[in-house]
């Protein structure tokens, strides 16, 4: 693939978390590429450092060591206020708890990036709208994260995380909280997300049935690859 479509790049990343008087080495020299439009599942056992490498691709924490490159810039040296920007205009999340505020609707926490972003490509509540509806939430708009089932609530989380259109979106464990048909209808949503969008989706999951179906699959131990083939059809 060429050059220019690498949407993410990790070099020698490196991630220690510290615990009492010991050092945990979370991540040990990841070098990894991401290309436009790949759905890629990144699995491991529990403590190889999945959650980390993704939280660290998605600036929500920063490495120890190492470089992280989103669109060919550097996200390493950047200021908070720089990394909200790049948060909320080029990437979304989706985390396996739902982190929808419990007090808004499904249309006001849908609603709330598109509010926030600086260049706004949208109104808010007409493009909340059409995402629900087009996630089969029209009928549920109105109600709040305690009204809907788990797999409603992740269906207005991948609404959220597509307010802005971002060209990434990030899921962490998206199925770990939903019963076997739920999660297997979230799959097929961010299938089509990928497919119709040319969206880039990177998947956390301990669910190997959920990673096959994955262009490719990474695989952590220890804080290292261990492979990074393509995932079997």
């Amino acid at each position: 693939m060429a050059e220019t479509n690498v949407v993410i790049r990790t070099r020698g990343l490196e991630k220690e978390l510290p615990l009492g008087s010991y050092t945990i080495r979370a991540l040990r020299g990841v070098d990894l590429d991401i290309y436009a439009g790949e759905m890629v599942g990144i699995v491991g056992p529990s403590g190889s450092g999945k959650s980390t490498l993704l939280g660290l691709i998605g600036g929500l924490d920063t490495p120890t060591r190492g470089r992280i490159e989103i669109d060919g810039v550097d996200i390493t040296r950047m200021s908070e206020d720089q990394l909200t920007e790049i948060r909320n205009e080029k990437i979304g999340f989706i985390f396996q708890f739902f982190n929808l505020i419990p007090t808004l609707t499904a249309l006001e926490n849908v609603s709330l990036p598109v509010q926030f972003a600086r260049k706004r490509q949208f109104h808010p509540e007409k493009r909340a709208k059409e995402l629900l509806t087009m996630l089969g939430m029209k009928d549920r708009m109105r109600h709040r994260p305690a009204e809907l089932s788990g797999g409603q609530q992740q269906r207005v989380a991948i609404a959220r995380a597509l307010a802005n259109n971002p060209p990434l979106i990030l899921a962490d464990e998206p199925t770990g909280n939903l019963d076997t048909e739920s999660g297997a209808m979230v799959m097929d949503t961010l299938e089509t997300i990928r497919r119709d969008s040319g969206t880039t989706v990177v998947i956390v999951t301990h669910d190997p049935q959920l990673a096959r179906r994955a262009d490719r699959i990474i695989t952590l131990v220890d804080g290292q690859i261990v492979n990074g083939r393509t995932a079997p059809r």
